[in-house]
């Protein structure tokens, strides 16, 4: 039977397994640990066990297929054309594939598979999957899951790779479901285990404050969505890939009538922003936050903030910059008030250049700021706005 077994002859009663617990599954009865039915299985008691009395036994499952090979990315598209973190995907799966010596191809449905198809010749692409059709892959998204989970019953890939977008996020689980495999959800990072041969996906988990790596090792395709703006476009020498048309039948009714379409462009994305402000806790009220956004305003910049500023309902949580919000790779980035938890520095580390202004000389933005200001970050942003309007005034 499976589930997290302790051996109280073997306890000490120590407690070091209490505090770690993130769901607070164990107490102490009789000076021995006790799980009390919230376990969730994630292992942390375990390794904070320093006599090994705590054990987590598993099911034994029969084996899926696992003789699965190449790895395949889903392009997603809009009316301006392919999301950037369609082409981080490639770009990431291309690195993927060279440790493994997979092939690399991608999906393209719907009118997409004719507008794109000459779109990928320098990404180190092998094949493109065409599904052909005359309509907009957001116009048919039920037509579009069964589709890809056709292909993939049929040809069976190793891995698949969706991005985090809010139309992955909702054709991901209807893939992997129905091809019964698992899915690791807003992924950060993907190695491939030389050793398994596996594919680690490491994603936050706990609120941010511990990163998981999660392993399929008995159902294919590995499946992932991928956060945008995490991983990096990369250009490479290849061949124009090889394109297979796939047909599929595009009539059936899934019950599903879209009645009108409207399409609106994204006009605050940070993630194509090359020059921001970050705010920080540090700012100390949603006013003092105002007189960031007027500072970001005048240099022309956009404005990100911390979670806890979107935790307190200073901010939008489309602005939260970090693990648990945007990763963004700007060319210059100005941190106001930010003291520097490793969630946030993960959604900033790619920035070009770092500008970090706060009181605390130990502040750990600083370990990875190229400019350090130790100073109040409220009394800076309000000199620059001064000075900017007073070279306005001369000219």
């Amino acid at each position: 039977m499976s589930g997290l077994k302790i051996n109280t002859d073997q306890c000490v009663g120590c407690s070091q397994c209490i505090q770690p617990c993130p769901v607070e599954a164990l107490e102490m009865i009789g000076g021995k640990a006790y799980e009390n039915g919230n376990c969730i299985y994630c292992g942390i008691c375990v390794n904070a066990c320093p006599v090994n009395a705590i054990t987590i036994e598993k099911s034994k499952k029969e084996n899926g297929d696992v003789s699965h090979h190449g790895i395949w990315v889903f392009v997603e598209y809009d009316r301006e054309g392919v999301l950037p973190v369609s082409y981080e995907l490639i770009s990431e799966g291309r690195r993927l594939a060279n440790t493994q010596q997979e092939t690399l191809s991608v999906i393209l449905v719907g009118e997409g598979a004719n507008r794109f198809i000459n779109g990928f010749n320098q990404y180190g692409v092998d094949q493109i999957y065409a599904i052909n059709g005359d309509f907009h892959i957001y116009e048919k998204e039920h037509g579009v899951a069964n589709a890809i989970i056709e292909i993939t019953k049929k040809l069976k890939p190793n891995i698949l790779l969706i991005g985090a977008t809010a139309y992955g996020r909702s054709l991901a689980p209807r893939v992997a479901a129905s091809v019964n495999t698992g899915l690791t959800a807003d992924c950060t990072e993907l190695k491939i285990n030389v050793e398994t041969g596996l594919l680690e996906q490491t994603r936050p988990a706990f609120g941010g404050n511990l990163m998981a790596t999660i392993t399929c090792p008995n159902h294919r395709p590995q499946m992932a969505t991928v956060r945008p703006g995490v991983m990096t476009i990369q250009e490479v020498a290849s061949q124009k890939p090889k394109v297979i048309s796939i047909p599929f039948n595009w009539s059936t009714d899934y019950g599903i009538t879209l009645l009108s379409t409207h399409y609106e462009k994204d006009t605050h994305s940070l993630r194509e922003a090359d020059f921001i402000l970050v705010a920080g806790k540090g700012v100390g009220s949603a006013k003092n936050l105002k007189l960031i956004k007027q500072l970001a305003d005048k240099l022309g910049a956009s404005l990100g903030v911390s979670r806890p500023l979107v935790d307190l309902g200073w901010s939008e949580y489309q602005y939260q910059i970090g693990q648990t919000g945007i990763s963004i790779a700007p060319k210059r980035l100005i941190a106001f008030g930010i003291s520097g938890a490793i969630q946030h520095l993960a959604g900033i580390s790619k920035a070009e250049t770092i500008i970090a202004i706060n009181t605390d000389a130990e502040a750990p933005i600083f370990g990875i700021a190229d400019y350090q200001v130790v100073g109040d970050c409220v009394e800076i942003a309000k000199q620059l706005i001064e000075a900017i309007d007073q070279k306005k005034s001369l000219i």
